[in-house]
C-alpha cells in the first residue's frame, strides 16, 4: 500500500527539534556546521535513509543512532550529510604552483589530499605531477582520504562518465584516460599508471588518530573548513602543523582563509599556505 502523504507534502514528520537533534549528532560525529538553511537538505538525505531501512520517523530512527554509537549506520548517516562538489582541475591556478614546486622536492615526494570526494582532486594531482617530470612514473605518492566512504569507492575505481572530462584538453584526455566500448561507451577510466600513485583511505578530519603519518611535502584542504567552525578548524590546522616541512605547501579552497583561524601559518598567496618560520622549528623537532 503507498504510504499516504503528510498535510505538509512530506512523507515523515520533521520537527525543528529533529533538525537540531541531527545537527548536534553530525557536528559530534564529523565536526560538520549545518545553517539553518539546510533544513529542507537534512530531510531530504535523511529520509532516504528512513525509507532504505524502514524506520517510520525521524525520532524512531535518531534514537537507533543515539542508542548505538558503533552501528553500522552511522556510516551511511554520515555519507548522507557530507558535500562532494568537485571536479578535475578545480581552482586551476593552484597547479602550475603545484607543479613548479614539485621539480623542487627531494624525492620520493608525499602529497596528502585530505578531502579526495569521487577522486577527481587526487588524479589531477597524480596528472600534474606526470606532466611536471614528463613520465607517467613521477616519484610520487598520494594519499588521499575522505570521510564518505561511497564517494571513495568511486574514487578507486577511476570510472567516470565521459562528460566529467569535457573541459579537460585532448592531449590530456588522451594521456590519462582510455575510453570505454561496449558497454562501457559514454564513459573513461583513469589509466592504471595514475591510479597506482594514490592510495585511498577512509579518515575523519576528527578522529582522535588518524591512518596517516607525516610528513608530507604537499597537503590539499580544499573546500573543507568551510563545513566546520572556528574552532574546530583551529584544531585541525593545529594537527597539521607536526606533519608539515619548512618546504610544505598547504593548498586552500578560494573561499577559506586560515590566517584568521590560526597563527601558525603564513600566505605565500593564491590560498597557498606554508609554517611560519617558529612552526616550522617545531614541525621539525616533532617530527625527529
Amino acid at each position: 500500500m503507498e504510504k499516504k502523504k503528510r498535510q505538509d507534502g512530506r512523507e515523515f514528520e520533521f520537527t525543528a527539534k529533529d533538525f537540531a537533534r541531527i545537527r548536534e549528532l553530525i557536528y559530534q560525529r564529523a565536526g560538520i556546521s549545518l545553517s539553518d538553511a539546510k533544513s529542507d537538505m537534512v530531510y531530504s538525505r535523511i529520509g532516504r535513509r528512513l525509507r532504505a531501512i524502514g524506520y517510520r520517523s525521524f525520532r524512531e530512527y535518531l534514537g537507533f543512532l543515539e542508542l548505538h554509537p558503533d552501528a553500522d549506520e552511522w556510516e551511511d548517516f554520515t555519507n548522507a550529510l557530507t558535500t562532494n562538489l568537485t571536479s578535475f582541475f578545480r581552482e586551476a591556478h593552484h597547479f602550475p604552483i603545484l607543479a613548479e614546486h614539485l621539480l623542487t622536492l627531494e624525492k620520493p615526494i608525499r602529497i596528502w589530499c585530505s578531502a579526495a570526494s569521487t577522486g577527481e582532486e587526487p588524479y589531477t594531482l597524480a596528472m600534474t605531477a606526470c606532466e611536471a617530470f614528463g613520465t607517467l612514473n613521477p616519484p610520487v605518492e598520494i594519499i588521499a582520504t575522505d570521510i564518505d566512504t561511497n564517494v571513495l569507492e568511486t574514487a578507486a575505481n577511476g570510472v567516470y562518465p565521459i562528460d566529467r572530462v569535457s573541459q579537460l584538453s585532448e592531449e590530456r584526455c588522451k594521456t590519462f584516460f582510455l575510453k570505454g566500448k561496449g558497454q562501457h561507451e559514454g564513459s573513461v577510466r583513469v589509466r592504471s599508471e595514475l591510479r597506482k600513485l594514490i592510495t585511498f583511505l577512509p579518515l575523519n578530519l576528527l578522529d582522535e588518530k588518524w591512518p596517516i603519518q607525516g610528513p608530507f611535502d604537499v597537503m590539499f584542504c580544499r573546500n573543507v573548513m568551510i563545513y566546520f567552525d572556528k574552532p574546530t578548524q583551529a584544531k585541525i590546522l593545529e594537527r597539521f602543523v607536526p606533519m608539515m616541512t619548512p618546504q610544505t605547501l598547504l593548498f586552500a579552497g578560494h573561499s577559506e582563509n586560515f590566517m584568521y583561524v590560526s597563527k601558525d601559518f603564513q600566505l605565500l598567496g593564491k590560498t597557498v599556505y606554508q609554517l611560519k618560520e617558529n612552526q616550522s622549528v617545531a614541525a621539525k623537532q616533532a617530527a625527529a
